[in-house]
């Protein structure tokens, strides 16, 4: 099931994990500011990591510009530097598995010196906490220790003692870099842990906006900083902001980020265990998150995460900017992808509510963005509870989805086809649903989206497309259980299109799941209108195992000559 996300992404290698460069430069430029930090080994040591050239009252490449001010630049530096670190540690792994003895030993050199020289530009740019002090030391030793032990190498060719010196090699390298993978993960919550105390502790709209445009940067850069920013209290932070009137400029921008913190489990779990006020409560105390007396009176007229994004979501006096982007974040927090379900009894107590809002959203939204967002939410849903489908059936979902599905502004996409048809396959178990798909012409407009067809090359788009083919027959297989349905099907020529997408691969571009689907929904309409199938479609699409005609049709490109 997609997610917004998707429409908007050893120890060593969990570092590179973490670092994914966002800005595109030219490659004679990214070579250049990659040189300074590929220095040669022997003037790193001669000069014992010394710069050349630098006042000393100059700041070093990750010092913040202005007091506690922290930029994307400062977090990419700190980043550059790491990943240059873990890819040197994945060399000196290959190569001692490889027993070059020379490499190992000049390439402990080039870690020994870069990690010096990320620790004391880091420290001169900030007061490293002392647990991270203690680990900045080990490290050094550490490293001491890998320059000693792999030098020894180079002095003897004994089999026996370097077979003993590569497996204590391997230990103190594997120390090297769970240490250095925790030290990074250290210095990045300090500077994150900046960055949401200048979000809590200004009252000023551009600063709090700087501070939560570099936290959803950092989201962009791997589930690793995401979880990260979650335990540093980020989530909390950005929900404080939305409940605050003088912020409203600023509720769209927090919950598009917090949406991208909750696509790790870190990030949900914050949601639904940190308890705020209610908007009752506020209200009655304007002064709540100033005072702590205030909050602490409050208390039980508290709700969770969960209950916060709810009351955003039916505040009609909010901007369908911000109600959008709260729908982005139940989307990603109901995401069939999370294997939790602890938020459930907090997500069940405003169910009608929740859905409610959706599908309002969805009849009202002014653009394809807003619809894709709303209807995401409605998607995962329901799937997450069979009940918020009874709920939609009363709220005339139905009507609302197939309408929009012919409205060019609010459905452009095959992202939002992927949810609309989503929602009707789940839908469609129902039997209340029929009638409704009946009256709103549905089945004409499931043929459409079988025709769905990608306007691009992108291999998103395309497994979008996919989906909504697949999704679109199991819809129709469903509803076929009627006969009214099934007669109508086959006097729309659905049976040569769904004979189509199993005989030809390049139509469902090679998807089985479209296959599996479109074998389901002919047989389904086999069943109830036998003279819509062909003698020899019926041989090879009917009569056989499910399994056999999918085996026939799966390789009928292949050529067995």
């Amino acid at each position: 099931m997609a997610t917004p996300q998707t429409s908007r992404q050893s120890s060593y290698s969990s570092i590179s994990g973490k670092i994914r460069c966002v800005i595109q430069v030219d490659s004679v430029q990214r070579w250049m500011e990659d040189l300074r930090h590929m220095t040669e080994v022997e003037c790193m040591c001669v000069l014992q990591s010394k710069p050349l050239g630098v006042d000393e009252d100059a700041p070093g490449e990750l010092i913040v510009s202005v007091g506690e001010q922290v930029t994307r630049d400062n977090l990419q530096a700190l980043l550059k530097r790491a990943l240059v670190v873990s890819t040197e540690l994945g060399k000196m792994f290959q190569r001692l598995e490889k027993r070059r003895w020379q490499r190992v030993h000049s390439t402990a050199l080039r870690v020994s010196a870069h990690v010096r020289s990320l620790i004391q530009e880091y420290s001169t740019a900030r007061s490293a906490p002392a647990d991270m002090q203690k680990y900045e030391k080990s490290l050094l030793e550490k490293c001491m220790e890998l320059n000693i032990i792999t030098e020894r190498c180079l002095h003897t060719e004994d089999e026996y003692f370097l077979k003993s010196m590569k497996e204590a090699i391997h230990e103190i390298l594997t120390d090297v870099s769970d240490s250095f993978s925790h030290m990074i993960d250290m210095a990045l919550a300090n500077e994150i842990q900046i960055l949401i105390r200048q979000i809590e502790d200004s009252d000023n709209v551009f600063a709090i906006s700087t501070a939560i445009s570099n936290l959803l940067s950092l989201t962009q850069d791997g589930p690793q900083l995401c979880s990260i920013i979650a335990k540093e209290g980020a989530v909390v932070a950005l929900l404080k902001i939305c409940r605050q009137d003088c912020f409203s400029s600023l509720y769209a921008h927090a919950l598009r980020t917090l949406a991208s913190i909750c696509c790790v489990e870190d990030g949900i779990s914050q949601l639904e265990e940190v308890p705020f006020p209610s908007m009752h409560s506020i209200r009655n105390h304007p002064d709540v998150f100033a005072d702590t007396q205030s909050a602490e009176n409050t208390l039980d007229e508290s709700v969770d995460g969960i209950l916060c994004l709810a009351e955003i979501l039916t505040d009609g006096a909010c901007a369908e900017a911000t109600r959008a982007e709260a729908a982005a974040v139940m989307a990603q927090i109901t995401s069939p992808h999370h294997s939790s379900t602890q938020h459930l009894a907090s997500f069940l107590e405003s169910m009608q509510d929740i859905v409610t809002a959706l599908i309002s959203l969805c009849a009202s939204a002014s653009c394809g963005e807003v619809f894709l967002l709303a209807s995401a939410a409605l998607a995962n849903i329901t799937f997450f509870d069979s009940m918020a489908c009874e709920i939609l059936l009363q709220l005339n979902a139905v009507p609302i989805l197939l309408q929009a599905c012919r409205d060019r502004q609010r459905v452009d996409t095959p992202y939002s086809k992927d949810q609309v048809v989503t929602i009707l396959a789940n839908l469609s178990v129902l039997e209340q649903c029929t009638a409704d798909v009946l009256e709103e012409k549905g089945v004409e407009q499931l043929l459409v989206l079988l025709n769905e067809k990608p306007s691009s090359s992108s291999p998103s788009e395309g497994a979008a497309c996919e989906r909504v083919q697949q999704k679109a027959a199991v819809t129709l297989a469903r509803l076929s259980r009627d006969p009214l349905v099934a007669q109508s099907a086959v006097q729309l020529r659905a049976v040569p299109r769904l004979i189509e997408l199993c005989r030809s691969p390049a139509e469902r571009n090679n998807s089985d799941s479209v296959l599996v689907a479109c074998l389901a929904a002919l047989r389904r309409l086999a069943s109830e209108c036998p003279d819509s199938i062909g003698v020899s479609d019926h041989q090879q699409l009917i009569k056989p195992r499910l399994v056999d005609s999918f085996l026939l049709c799966s390789n009928m490109e292949e050529s067995f000559v």
